[in-house]
């Protein structure tokens, strides 16, 4: 029973990231892009691991971050020149991962026959281009204010969890 509970707790660590970290936002949502355009581009088996492991890897980074901004924010919240250092390192080392997931990313992607049939996919299929058009529209909210804001926006809430925070003067 206990191995079952480790994954509660990993999926509830990794909940917790995706209401409260603006970055993790944007990393998921982009992955999900990535992969769904991924099926124009005709990518063979290595290339979809390659892909995979990008998108997993920067996703864990993020975790580790947020994992070690919440320990540091616990240990002190004065200023401390070291906790500045540990979190801008973990911090700089999503930043190199994302950087060359990027450039992975370009890699993989730069495939004029995949951007042409994606192309011609959503021209000639205008029902999915206006389905694109929401998602991104939605998922641009989702990334801006996150699951909190949203929901504290339908509930009629002015402040969300995320401006608490920076109010009280949390990154986020």
């Amino acid at each position: 029973m206990s191995f079952l509970k480790g994954f509660k707790y990993a999926f509830s660590g990794i909940i917790h990231c995706i209401k409260n970290e603006r970055n993790m936002r944007f990393h998921t949502v982009a992955a999900l892009y990535v992969l769904c355009f991924a099926r124009f581009f005709g990518f063979s088996r290595n290339e979809y691991i390659i892909l995979f492991l990008t998108i997993g890897g920067v996703i864990a980074a993020e975790v580790f971050n947020t994992a070690i901004e919440e320990l540091c924010d616990k240990v002190s919240e004065e200023y401390d020149i070291k906790i500045k250092y540990a979190k801008d390192s973990a911090a700089g080392a999503v930043l190199v991962l994302a950087i060359f997931a990027a450039v992975i990313g370009i890699i993989l992607f730069w495939n004029i026959d995949g951007w042409s049939s994606m192309y011609n996919f959503y021209i000639t299929h205008p029902v999915n281009l206006c389905a694109l058009i929401v998602t991104v529209i939605a998922s641009l909210i989702y990334i801006i204010i996150g699951p909190v804001g949203i929901q504290s926006f339908l509930s009629g809430n002015n402040k969300n969890d995320n401006t608490k925070n920076r109010e009280k003067g949390k990154n986020d």
